[in-house]
């Protein structure tokens, strides 16, 4: 299933924007729910992660990190956060060897960094979020979504439902 955009980019001036952008999402999350987070080193994609972790629950005495190296980190909140990065995978089939596909199906909510490196092992419905850097501390975060369920979450977490 292809992702659709969803228009208006969202806008953020600094880390902290960034974060409560999370915050808002982690608050719309709901098991199921699959947040695939692109951009280059330095985009902010484990900023928005840490948000997330935060807007559903997850206590400030976790800390929230980019599981560039463990690959999967879960976290303890509403329901289980599980927090992904594809950074350091060569190969798709590394997503079942590392349980990640078996999690898509679970009753947790998924953000995945990196989720542009394997496009053709996506779930059918996922919430993707291209951040692009357009200054020093500013960032543009575009989103598009796959399925009529993440549709409404990028439309309610962006303001326009």
């Amino acid at each position: 299933m292809n992702a659709e955009p969803i228009l208006p980019d969202l806008v953020s001036a600094s880390p902290d924007e960034t974060h409560q952008l999370g915050v808002r999402l982690g608050r719309l999350l709901e098991p199921g729910h699959v947040v695939g987070l692109v951009g280059e080193l330095g985009a902010g994609k484990t900023a928005l992660a840490a948000g997330v972790a935060e807007g559903m629950g997850v206590g400030p005495e976790v800390y929230v990190s980019s599981p560039t190296f463990t690959l999967i980190n879960e976290y303890p909140g509403r329901f289980p956060l599980v927090h992904a990065d594809f950074y350091r995978l060569e190969d798709p089939e590394d997503l079942a060897e590392i349980g990640l596909l078996d999690y898509y199906r679970g009753d947790v909510a998924c953000i995945v960094e990196w989720f542009d490196r394997f496009p053709g092992a996506a779930p059918l419905e996922h919430l993707r979020v291209t951040l692009v850097v357009t200054g020093a501390a500013t960032r543009r975060m575009g989103l598009a979504a796959a399925g009529e369920r993440h549709r409404r979450l990028g439309q309610a977490w962006g303001g326009y439902a």
